[in-house]
């Protein structure tokens, strides 16, 4: 009679286990998709025509592995945006928001000043090549960490209620570009560029004196 504790060994299939190689496959894969996202934004600041192969240039790969990660340059923009921004919400998520809501205004301003210097240029090329909705949907967390603090603010009688939450939050947002535009045409200094922000919504958020 068949040994059925030899059979159901026999039977049994083991999970495939990982080799060495493979492993080192994946760890340089992950090593050069890092490498591609930290030299996309240095391409694109200093030219934000640059093809694939000038940033998998700069990025120090060939441009066929480049294309093993990212089939298009709209997805590697795309890519390039999402991780710059995570990076900027690590930075961001470490403002204190609480206390004074227009001290805590002023520090996240000048905060995402500092960040929009860096990633202005990914960010202009990716209105390009994104959908705009797509942009949008990247900013989520960023606004909602900024609509809550306005709210605060509104609440607390120190930002005006008379204007909504929404007009508040797109007149910051142009406001910031328009000092963007302003430092590139060499007409504002990127240090002066947050006190002149600042300066400029608070004025405009401020509650009416009674």
């Amino acid at each position: 009679m068949p040994n059925r504790k030899a059979q159901g060994t026999r039977g049994t299939r083991r999970a495939p286990t990982a080799t060495p190689r493979a492993a080192n496959q994946r760890a340089d894969a992950q090593r050069n998709r890092a490498k591609i996202l930290a030299a996309a934004p240095t391409a694109l600041r200093a030219n934000p025509d640059a093809s694939v192969a000038d940033i998998a240039a700069q990025a120090g790969v060939g441009r066929m592995t480049l294309y093993g990660h990212f089939k298009t340059r709209a997805e590697l923009v795309d890519a390039t945006l999402a991780d710059s921004l995570e990076q900027a919400e690590a930075v961001l998520a470490d403002v204190p928001l609480d206390g004074d809501p227009a001290e805590a205004f002023e520090a996240l301003i000048t905060s995402s000043w500092m960040l929009l210097e860096r990633l202005r240029a990914v960010l202009v090329v990716a209105q390009r090549v994104l959908q705009p909705v797509r942009i949008r949907e990247m900013h989520e967390k960023a606004e909602a960490r900024m609509r809550g603090l306005v709210e605060r603010g509104q609440r607390e009688g120190v930002f005006r209620a008379d204007l909504s939450v929404a007009w508040l939050l797109a007149v910051t947002h142009l406001t910031m570009n328009a000092a963007a535009e302003e430092v590139t045409a060499g007409r504002l200094e990127s240090d002066d560029a947050a006190r002149v922000i600042v300066t400029t919504l608070q004025s405009a958020f401020a509650a009416p004196k009674a």
